[in-house]
């Protein structure tokens, strides 16, 4: 059974952890499967966004192998699981296409540390979320110490990672964590409307966004303003910003290319 299943609709794809049995844990197999599956999705030009979800009704992704991680040594780990891991995690956050995360369950330790990743997250209101690796006399070691310190407020990120606590859908809407908490039954089908809506606009100005706001969030803000001057006026060459201004003036819908 493949650990990964991918699914099409219209321009979105749909991309679903499928290992209910251990509660979606993310494996070395799994996570290289994933990255296969994300290098044929970034190259398919017929999709615009990916959504991500986890198979069965408990889990979006429950963590990693703790039996695996309890079996390995520091550099054996550094070499093999958090090499992978760690490039698989970037290759998702790098990614020129929309992600949008259906947090359809538990996410704990490498859940939270994806959904980080990801740039949209859609929470069912039974989810929960949190990085309890402190609890095993660990830290969070997929991203996940960083990239909460840079999207959350300091104070905050350090309980979640001190204490190890889970914390509610609705809790991790009102810190920011999460962008929606929807009913459980409606998580999927709102990520994927939420897909078909950002999936008409241009691909190629989606692209160029997403590269001003990831270089530029690293950069001084002196730096930051010239950066997006120069990739708007990249992104006025292309056919697609002339059409949606065309399109504006004669009342009409744009059809982007992507060109």
């Amino acid at each position: 059974m493949s650990a990964i299943l991918v699914e099409q609709t219209n321009a979105v794809a749909l991309l679903t952890i499928n290992r209910p049995q251990t509660l979606n844990a993310l494996d070395i197999a799994t996570l290289l499967e994933m990255e296969n599956v994300l290098t044929q999705l970034e190259a398919d030009d017929s999709v615009r966004v990916i959504v991500i979800t986890g198979a069965g009704e408990r889990a979006f992704v429950a963590g990693g192998d703790i039996a695996d991680l309890n079996s390995r040594a520091g550099l054996a780990h550094y070499r093999e699981y958090a090499e992978v891991i760690h490039r698989v995690f970037a290759r998702f956050e790098a990614c020129d296409k929309p992600t949008i995360a259906a947090v359809n369950g538990w996410a704990l330790g490498g859940g939270t540390e994806l959904i980080l990743a990801l740039d949209l997250r859609i929470a069912a209101d039974t989810a929960k979320m949190g990085l309890p690796e402190i609890n095993l006399g660990l830290f969070p070691g997929a991203g996940g110490t960083q990239r909460i310190m840079r999207q959350l407020p300091a104070c905050r990120a350090r309980e979640i990672m001190f204490t190890g606590d889970m914390i509610t859908a609705i809790e991790a809407q009102a810190i920011g964590l999460i962008n929606r908490v929807v009913p459980r039954a409606e998580v999927l089908s709102t990520a994927m409307e939420l897909a078909a809506k950002i999936s008409l606009k241009s691909p190629l100005v989606l692209k160029m966004l997403k590269r001003t706001l990831r270089h530029g969030v690293d950069m001084p803000q002196s730096a930051a303003l010239p950066f997006e001057q120069a990739m708007i006026g990249l992104v006025l060459d292309s056919k697609d910003a002339h059409e949606g201004c065309s399109a504006f003036l004669e009342k009409r819908k744009p059809n982007f290319t992507g060109e």
